[in-house]
């Protein structure tokens, strides 16, 4: 049943939302933006985003709301509502969130990882060399995910994933760059060599060296993309 079908067998002057509808649009607003879909400074239109989805104002205004608490939405009054701009202060931020619990799980993987597990690890990594530019994103997800898996803390994904949206964007602006995928993947099987290895610190400088290569690729990006990023204030 469409939100217009709830509505129309709803009591006269009230309207009954199915149930997640917000949920749905949330997730998929954010997803759009974070995948550069709609891109940052593009404007949003409450009407419009509605008509698309099927759904009544009620949802998008609200996942608006929620979107733009984390961020990724800017509202001006009197003006409009648009996707946010990137900020280098929210990427280091996310960037600092991100590394911080997964080199911690790191450590921990390394007294818990077994042959199964590398074997996993090095499934993906085979993967994302065969897959396509537009492939290649979730199997990279699913790839950190694995490694907090292995150390118990899978359930940090969620915080993981909240902490990098703006990261994401960022992420995603680079992967066009030439060799970006070779780079990243070879990254990758660093880190499962020296965790298969037992080689803790070599490991931890193999995570920590591919979680920041965001910064130099954002440095490239941002002279291709000015538009997408703003300056932070001084």
């Amino acid at each position: 049943m469409t939100v217009h079908d709830a509505a129309r067998r709803a009591p006269r002057g009230r309207v009954v939302m199915p149930r997640g509808a917000r949920a749905h649009v949330l997730e998929l607003l954010r997803h759009r933006i974070i995948t550069l879909q709609i891109p940052p400074g593009a404007p949003l239109s409450e009407n419009e985003l509605a008509a698309q989805l099927g759904v009544s104002r009620t949802p998008v205004r609200e996942s608006v709301i929620l979107l733009a608490e984390q961020g990724l939405v800017s509202v001006v009054p009197q003006v409009g509502t648009y996707v946010a701009p990137l900020r280098l202060s929210d990427i280091a931020s996310a960037q600092f969130v991100r590394e911080a619990l997964e080199v911690a799980s790191l450590a921990e993987a390394l007294d818990k990882v077994g042959d199964q597990d590398v074997a996993d690890l090095r499934a993906l990594v085979a993967a994302q060399r065969n897959a396509a530019p537009d492939a290649f994103f979730p199997l990279d997800e699913e790839f950190h995910l694995r490694l907090l898996s292995i150390s118990g803390h899978a359930s940090a994904w969620r915080a993981v994933s909240h902490a990098k949206a703006h990261l994401d964007r960022a992420r995603h602006l680079s992967l066009p760059l030439p060799r970006q995928v070779d780079v990243l993947v070879d990254q990758h099987e660093a880190v499962v060599d020296a965790l298969a290895q037992g080689r803790a610190e070599e490991a931890t400088d193999a995570l920590r060296t591919h979680l920041r290569k965001v910064f130099d690729d954002v440095a490239v990006v941002r002279q291709q993309h000015p538009d997408y990023f703003v300056d932070d204030p001084a």
